[in-house]
């Protein structure tokens, strides 16, 4: 199981171009499954950079990210992709929906990939999409939702393969304070009931108390 060591980061190094001169390091983190980590700073500090980096989207300068006993970045790339669609549920913060297909077609996508969208998918895509109270939509395309409907779409795809890593960038930004409450308080139960690691970017102070680690990010990263 890809989880049985949790998140593991060593020495992580990134920087863009030097014109913009963006440098993020991360000397070492360490994330055990069934816990979960928000990372916080404000706008331009790099938490949704550092997000990419831990789910291999981005490639570090130097560094180790490790998924269990994954090495994400010695990997070649068909391989970082096939490991996510298999033990990492995102959520974007552009949602990166499919407009033409329907809410239910969208959340079942992970199981589409893999061949196997049966009954357990259906049963998990019903519970997730009733108490995110988006389940009257599944026959509607997603183009007719509203952002905030979305974003709840883009989180119940996220969870519906029970993946073993979580990761959602700013989850709550399209909600009101309720709802968005409802998407936190779910994404921390399902990731800890299953003994899943969740990694979570937010700019809300208010939740931090929820998780189990806080990384702030202006200590992490500088532009110069």
């Amino acid at each position: 199981m890809p989880a049985t060591t949790g998140l593991q980061v060593s020495d992580l190094r990134f920087a863009y171009s030097s014109a913009e001169g963006f440098r993020v390091h991360l000397p070492q983190l360490e994330l055990a499954p069934g816990k979960s980590l928000a990372l916080a700073g404000p706008s331009g500090a790099g938490k949704s950079t550092l997000l990419r980096l831990l789910t291999g989207l981005l490639t570090p300068g130097s560094g180790t990210v490790s998924l269990g006993t994954a090495q994400l970045h010695s990997m070649a790339a068909e391989a970082r992709r096939a490991f996510r669609l298999q033990h990492i549920g995102l959520v974007f913060q552009d949602f990166a929906l499919l407009d033409y297909l329907t809410v239910a077609e969208n959340i079942l996508l992970p199981h589409q990939f893999r061949g196997d969208v049966g009954t357990p998918a259906r049963t998990k895509m019903l519970d997730l999409t009733q108490r995110l109270h988006i389940d009257r939509y599944l026959d509607k395309r997603v183009s007719q939702l509203s952002q905030g409907e979305r974003q709840r779409v883009a989180v119940a795809r996220a969870l519906v393969h029970a993946p073993q890593f979580v990761f959602a960038d700013e989850p709550t930004a399209s909600l009101d304070p309720a709802r968005g409450r409802i998407v936190v308080d779910m994404l921390l139960e399902d990731t800890r009931q299953r003994g899943a690691c969740l990694v979570m970017v937010t700019h809300d102070p208010s939740l931090l108390p929820l998780f189990d680690q806080t990384l702030r990010m202006e200590d992490l990263a500088t532009t110069s």
